[in-house]
């Protein structure tokens, strides 16, 4: 898989690069816009990575805008330190398949790459995930269980599109603390707890098939099939 990586901050970069040439990527990178987009335009990519600021006066959403007027559908993810829900919806509507704020862990990353390469294979929709009748659109940020609409609050968006891209896999306390509430430290809270059980109580509530399972001592996964070891479920 080629993979193009448009970052000017250095470390970011090698942290990336490194990371994906580790995990079997070639992979390209540049450090300023006007090269990111000769290279993203002139040339056939699996995934690119891009900050959404870059120097050179053509920024991230620039890039992404020139690639789909070309009728390019390469997948994209932005990463940036612009982690406000308007700044994700901005990116996203401009043409940006996953937008991932930083700092982030390199785990998260190369899952969404992974996802996002499922999602792009012939006949899949990579504008939307799903798991079971849950369903949550990347463009327009709705989620929907069924026929019916649920309202989140963003750090609740942020901890469900975690949850489903990530799905029928463990997930630790740590990995939703780097990667939901940029903590890379453990606060000694019942944060997880309180906010898994309040979207628990959106997304779970009422319907017959549990999604959101409690592993105890080890974490939650997300699937419509109950944890095989016979851990509770539908307790935070």
């Amino acid at each position: 898989m080629r993979c193009l990586v448009i970052e000017d901050e250095a470390e970011t970069s090698n942290y990336i690069c490194k990371g994906l040439r580790e995990a079997g990527y070639l992979v390209t990178s540049c450090d300023n816009g006007p090269e990111g987009l000769d290279l993203a335009v002139g040339d056939d990519w699996d995934v690119i990575i891009l900050d959404r600021m870059l120097p050179g006066r053509v920024d991230g959403l620039t890039i992404v805008d020139k690639l789909r007027a070309l009728g390019k559908a390469t997948p994209v993810i932005i990463v940036s330190a612009m982690t406000t829900i308007d700044a994700r919806v901005s990116g996203l509507r401009g043409g940006a398949d996953d937008y991932l704020s930083k700092p982030f862990a390199f785990s998260e990353l190369l899952a969404r790459v992974e996802a996002l390469l499922r999602r792009s294979a012939p006949g899949a929709d990579s504008s939307q995930l799903q798991v079971a009748d849950l369903k949550l659109d990347l463009r327009t940020l709705r989620v929907t269980r069924g026929s019916k609409v649920i309202t989140l609050q963003p750090r609740e968006y942020r901890l469900l599109e975690y949850l489903m891209r990530n799905v029928n896999q463990v997930v630790t306390r740590t990995m939703l603390l780097e990667s939901v509430w940029d903590y890379h430290f453990d606060p000694q809270t019942n944060v997880i707890d309180v906010q898994i059980s309040r979207l628990r109580a959106k997304v779970d509530k009422d319907f017959p098939v549990m999604l959101i399972h409690t592993l105890r001592g080890v974490g939650y996964r997300m699937g419509a099939a109950p944890p095989e070891d016979g851990t509770e479920r539908g307790l935070a």
